[in-house]
């Protein structure tokens, strides 16, 4: 079987003078089950009120702390503290589940975040929350794992991270997760300390793009294409193209004559995009790496993919045949 990478001139400026007043609106409906799950927001209740009472009356010297310090930093314990913390302060929430499978990794990344001054300034601008994997909270009254909710199913059950939105509120990604990191490896993905450090960079985005972005962030040859203005045109259409491919199964460059217009009119230049389809069957974080291996193997997408451009927009959906097909859109 071979994978197919999309031919044709994919950088090569198309004029059109058709314009199509609209891009294809992004669905639950045409959402892949494992994305449109992964953004699914968690929500948690209020500490019951009788409890708090209880934990009120114990001497200062047994209350329950609801922090500890770790890497030179303190990490909250609590969930719903920190989720409300992270509310107020229109901040994003770092999640690190830790668990005993995992201890290796965990004393890396503990001596990574201790020793690395610039992740630890990067840290100090989100609200952190440390927990085990056996974590759970309260929810309508009963006790529910924190990794059972689908906002942690690409940790499929283990340790990690999770980085939750909480801070650009009125966007259709707020109280969502918009990345998760999972120290377990996939068939190309590995834990490596350096991806939590990029994570902390990338721009406001869904979990679908912004894992997209980290992908071309973290290829070990560079790739530029992702430092220019995360244009919000840019980026819907790629979303757009991407739930097109994924709804037909099929990649390619589909209408993108008539496209070109609005993209371009929106970003005010010549635009340009790249294709790109994973082995079937993939979870997303696997799928994303794969697209950009598939766009390394071709001089023409790994120009765009490489290069610097003013603005750009990445994404990624699943099909239902299992197959994801991702999306760059690049302006210059």
């Amino acid at each position: 079987m071979t994978k197919q990478l999309c031919a044709s001139a994919v950088l090569a400026t198309l004029a059109s003078t058709t314009f199509v007043g609209g891009l294809s609106a992004e669905t639950t409906e045409t959402q892949p089950a494992e994305a449109a799950a992964a953004e699914a927001k968690v929500v948690a209740s209020e500490t019951a009120e009788p409890a708090k009472q209880e934990e009120a009356k114990k001497p200062a010297g047994e209350k329950k702390t609801s922090t500890v310090t770790v890497g030179g930093l303190e990490w909250r314990t609590d969930y719903n503290k920190a989720y409300q913390a992270a509310k107020r302060s229109k901040r994003m929430l770092l999640i690190n589940l830790t668990s005993s499978s995992t201890n290796n990794v965990q004393s890396s990344v503990d001596q990574y975040m201790a020793t690395n001054a610039n992740v630890q300034k990067k840290l100090q601008n989100v609200e952190r929350l440390r927990l085990p994997i056996e974590a759970e909270i309260t929810v309508e009254g009963k006790l529910q794992r924190l990794v059972s909710f689908a906002a942690f199913s690409q940790l499929q059950g283990g340790a990690g991270f999770v980085l939750l939105d909480l801070k650009n509120e009125g966007t259709a990604y707020y109280g969502h997760a918009v990345n998760v990191l999972p120290y377990s490896s996939g068939k190309y993905y590995h834990w490596q300390n350096n991806s939590l450090s990029v994570v902390l960079d990338l721009p406001p985005g869904t979990l679908t793009q912004r894992t997209m972005i980290w992908a071309v962030r973290t290829h070990p040859e560079a790739p530029q294409s992702t430092y220019g203005t995360h244009h919000p045109t840019l980026a819907n259409g790629a979303a757009s193209h991407s739930n097109y491919q994924a709804s037909i199964g099929q990649q390619g460059h589909q209408n993108f004559g008539s496209r070109f217009n609005q993209l371009s009119g929106a970003t005010g230049g010549a635009v340009s995009e790249v294709v790109a389809e994973s082995w079937p069957n993939q979870n997303m974080i696997d799928s994303c790496i794969d697209c950009v291996r598939s766009w390394r193997g071709s001089s023409g997408h790994w120009r765009g993919v490489s290069g610097r451009h003013r603005a750009f927009g990445y994404d990624i959906r699943r099909g239902g045949n299992g197959i994801w097909y991702g999306t760059g859109i690049f302006a210059d």
